[in-house]
Order: C-alpha cells, then structure tokens, then sequence
C-alpha cells in the first residue's frame, strides 16, 4: 500500500450514542488516526456539543462538523460556537454548514424560502464575525445589527458547505473555504463537485467514504449491497456521478443485489472503501488524486457493526 498524504478519520454517525465520542476520540488519536468527523442530523445528537467533548478529551486529533444547519441557529450564534470550538483546540476544528434537510427545516419553522440565499447570507456573516468584523447585516435571513465576537479566532478555520447542488457547489466556490461531500463521495464525484465550485486557490476538500472492510473481500461486498442498491435506485448524487453508472444501474435492475455482489473488483473500488484492507487503500489513493485533503471513512450506522471498524481506520490511517 502506498502512503496517502490526505488526512484520513472517521465519521461518527449520528446513530452512535453521544456518550461514545470521548472514547473513540481517543481511540483514534492513540491509534494514529488523524481525524474524526461528527455527524448531525435533526433530531439526535447535537454537532457542537459533541465535537466540544471530542476535542477536550485529545491532544492532536483535528474534528470536523458536518454539518450544521444554516438556519437551524441564528448566524451569530454559529459564529459563537465556531469561535468557541476553534479556541478550545486551535487549528483542530473544521466546521461545516449546509442547506439543512428542508422537510427537517419546515418541522422546526425555521425553512428558508430560498436555500440558496440563507446559506449565502450565512456563510457571509460567519465568516466576517469569525474574522473580528463589527458586522450589520439586513438580509432575506439574515439580521445583524453591529454583532462583534468578543473573542474571534486568531485564525479562523475554513468553513465548508456540506452541499449536493450546482448552484450550492458554485456558492461555495463563491464564499465558502471549502465543500465537504456526503457519503458516498465517489472520486468521480470528488472531481464533477471542484469543477462546479470553481476549484479555487486554497479551497479544501473533505469526503465522507462508505466504508465496509472485511477480511473476505465477497463478505464486504454481500454486507454493503443493499446500502448500494438503495443508492443506485435514488439515483444518489455521488452514485450517479460515475462514469459507469448506467452499466451498474442495468446489472442492478437485471441482477439485483447478487449482480452487485459480482460486479467487477475496481467499480467497488471506485465506489468505497468497501472490500479488503488493499482494496480500501485503493480507494483513498483515488480520492486523493481527485483532490480529497481530508478522508471521513464512513462505517456502518448501527454501533454492533460500525464500531470494530475502527481498527481498520487506524490501519488505513498509518499506511
């Protein structure tokens, strides 16, 4: 296996119980890992908080957000928790903002009537205050009247903008420091997301990666085939960006999950860090190589099977 020189971490789904955190924090930084990503979705665990724990309780571990909903908080008080996080660990936190999943916007009265313009006037003002401007503001969801952060970052982490779309990829070449892509971040996906951003200097990439790893490569396969399947029918932004997609959807539809199964060794490589060891390491090389600086391996969501996972992270990681 060769060496990548991505940061390599994993994400912590939002189905782990928050108490978790702390010690796979930990497991990770004594592993050699570089990173872990925390998840939040409405309505489990909360972002912040958990990302707080993850940093107090390591020395060297960077932890990234993603992501939290542009208008699930007022900006101002994103800015405070960024600021905040970024001072209890300089230079290990990278937070993420999104669009948010609109129906879970709506369940909450918080649902923007444009997505695109609230994650602009958001991204905007937090970065301004994390920047120590006296920011007012008066936008379509946004109002700030002269907000200044008592303590703003010496350096203020990059924000990333978990997004799907081509406008909100472009956005974020526009305002953002970087994307941070959901799983299944396919390096085809990688490549189509920076060429709709823009690919500007300095921009950072982070990718969540379905990760399944196994000692036997068919049991990796078998395990992760269903998940796929779904993925294929959805048409899932990071599924359909592959060059073979159509192939794959017409063995899916013919074959169903037992062709996905057989289907050949480097489109599961392409795909995920789904099979051996090998065949993961494989993967993270394609990520890099499409652009990726930070890898979030993404495991199974239930705890019985995602956690032992972690072994493998840290093989991965110390390659």
């Amino acid at each position: 296996m060769t060496q990548t020189s991505a940061a390599v971490g994993m994400c912590f789904p939002r189905t782990f119980p928050a108490a978790l955190v702390t010690d796979v924090a930990r497991r990770l930084e004594a592993g050699g890992a570089d990173e872990l990503w925390i998840i939040e979705d409405c309505f489990y665990t909360a972002g912040p908080s958990l990302v707080a724990a993850a940093l107090a309780s390591t020395e060297r571990l960077t932890v990234g957000l993603g992501i939290v909903p542009a208008v699930a908080r007022t900006a101002a008080v994103t800015a405070m928790e960024f600021a905040t996080l970024e001072a209890l660990a300089p230079g290990r936190f990278l937070p993420g903002i999104g669009h948010g999943v609109q129906e879970w916007m709506g369940q909450m009265g918080v649902r923007a009537k444009s997505p695109l313009t609230a994650l602009d006037e958001v991204t905007t003002t937090v970065t301004r205050l994390l920047a120590g401007e006296k920011v007012t503001f008066e936008g379509k969801t946004v109002y700030l009247q002269d907000v200044q952060l008592d303590a703003p970052p010496v350096t203020p982490p990059p924000i990333l903008l978990g997004v799907m779309g081509p406008k909100s990829m472009a956005l974020a070449g526009r305002v953002g420091g970087g994307l941070v892509l959901a799983e299944p971040a396919t390096p085809a996906y990688v490549t189509q997301s920076l060429e709709l951003a823009g690919n500007p200097e300095g921009f950072v990439m982070a990718a969540f990666t379905a990760m399944c790893v196994r000692p036997d490569r068919k049991a990796a396969y078998e395990w992760t085939a269903p998940w796929l399947g779904e993925r294929i029918r959805t048409k899932y932004a990071g599924v359909a960006a592959l060059p073979f997609f159509d192939e794959l959807a017409k063995l899916y539809a013919e074959s169903g999950e037992a062709g996905l199964v057989g289907m050949p060794v480097d489109w599961w490589t392409a795909i995920g860090a789904v099979g051996t060891v090998e065949d993961a390491a494989a993967h993270l090389d394609q990520l890099e190589a499409a652009g990726v600086h930070h890898i979030g391996l993404f495991p199974d969501p239930e705890v019985e099977h995602g956690l032992p996972q972690l072994e493998y992270v840290v093989e991965l990681a110390n390659r």
